[in-house]
């Protein structure tokens, strides 16, 4: 319905009327809402977050102490001393070895004097994350708003408007998950993007043993099978998916998961409609939004949005049929982000959620100045604070493979 400067509704002259008696017109703050509803359902990373709530006057940087544990490599200090009483490289006893015979010599046995013997230390180390501002906006004119044949127009502006906030975090945050995985495994004998290949006899395609070696690094990290995942309206409720931890990817590297054999010779791709019951299937329940089956420990949920590095790979000289760019290969990777790796950032908001500020003016006096005298051109703009912090990047994980066209 048509709108006259003021923000009320003309009834009967599009070009005229009488502005409403009930007052103003609030229908764009109902869109509003209703696009953010539509973005959280496409979203695959935020939903995996916590956040952190940086307050006011505090800067634009958060800091965090990790405090590493006693047996572990990377507790490194300069305390130790050993059972005889003589001072050690490491103050954290046999650190993360699981060699027998350097445990049975660094356990700490006392005699029956004691004395000053076992002694320990603890390190930190210091994480830090830094939040950024972002933003854009558009401007619509009031005869788009009066005479498009689209009656609607502002609604489907407004709902891009939010869709494109979201899909530009999800990114943000994609990639840093991406850079910041603590564990990085590559297809074939590949040791760096630029070895992976798609001809020969090692092609770089990711195979059933990569993912158990990848999934056996995970379990020695303390990575939780369990994944939290936030469903519904993200301030609400969290559900807990259990056997096994997602793995996200792709649409292209389908092929691969659908042809990839176990350690038997037997199809290690199962469907998701073979284990999910049948209600759950056709209702969507229990599962992951974009989950299309299981492969040894990892749930597989295909991204529409994933990113992968064109051209990084190796050189072509006989394609045996796989994604290039140019004259190089691309690289695909396969994300497994486990349960409290990371948290995202936010400034100004419930500490639950990343949050868009959005400032609508209609056309009219709220817009009219020298530059558009006669308020004829509105704008809507969206800003928001984006910050990530990697907590425990041994817990994320990616594998690199090329992908068959």
């Amino acid at each position: 319905m048509p709108l006259n400067d003021n923000g009320q509704v003309r009834y009967n002259d599009p070009l005229g009327g009488t502005p409403s008696d009930f007052g103003p017109q609030v229908r764009t703050d109902y869109w509003h809402k209703k696009a953010l509803v539509e973005a959280v359902k496409e979203q695959y990373f935020t939903q995996l977050a916590s956040t952190k709530n940086m307050p006011k006057h505090y800067g634009k940087k958060i800091k965090v102490y990790h405090i590493m544990p006693l047996l572990d490599d990377r507790n490194i200090n300069d305390q130790g001393i050993d059972a005889a009483g003589v001072v050690s490289a490491n103050g954290n006893l046999y650190g993360s070895s699981k060699d027998i015979g350097t445990i049975t010599g660094k356990i700490p046995s006392l005699t029956e004097t004691g004395g000053r013997v076992n002694r320990v230390g603890f390190t930190r180390i210091l994480i830090e994350g830094e939040i950024e501002k972002q933003g854009f906006f558009m401007d619509f004119s009031q005869e788009a708003l009066d005479l498009d044949s689209q009656d609607d127009l502002y609604e489907h502006l407004s709902r891009e408007l939010i869709n494109g906030a979201n899909e530009i975090t999800e990114d943000m945050l994609q990639i840093d998950l991406l850079n910041a995985a603590g564990v990085v495994r590559f297809g074939g004998v590949a040791s760096q993007d630029s070895e992976i290949i798609g001809e020969g006899p090692d092609i770089s395609e990711i195979s059933y043993n990569d993912l158990q070696r990848m999934s056996i690094d995970l379990d020695n990290n303390r990575t939780p099978k369990q994944t939290q995942i936030i469903t519904g309206s993200r301030m609400v409720d969290t559900n807990t998916i259990n056997s096994g931890r997602i793995l996200y990817c792709g649409s292209e590297m389908i092929p691969t998961f659908t042809r990839m054999t176990d350690f038997h010779g037997n199809a290690a791709f199962v469907s998701v409609e073979h284990y999910a019951h049948a209600n759950d299937y056709k209702k969507g329940a229990n599962m992951i939004h974009g989950e299309i089956g299981k492969v040894g420990d990892f749930r597989i949920v295909v991204v529409p949005e994933m990113m992968h590095w064109e051209g990084a790979g190796a050189a072509v000289s006989s394609n045996g049929g796989y994604n290039a760019t140019g004259s190089n290969y691309d690289v695909f990777p396969l994300l497994c982000v486990g349960s409290e790796s990371f948290t995202t950032i936010g400034f100004k908001t419930s500490g639950e959620m990343v949050k868009f500020k959005i400032i609508t003016k209609m056309p009219g006096t709220a817009t009219a100045d020298h530059n558009d005298p006669y308020g004829e051109i509105g704008f809507s703009s969206i800003k928001w604070w984006y910050g990530f912090m990697a907590l425990r990047p041994e817990r994320i994980a990616v594998a690199k493979s090329v992908a068959r066209i």
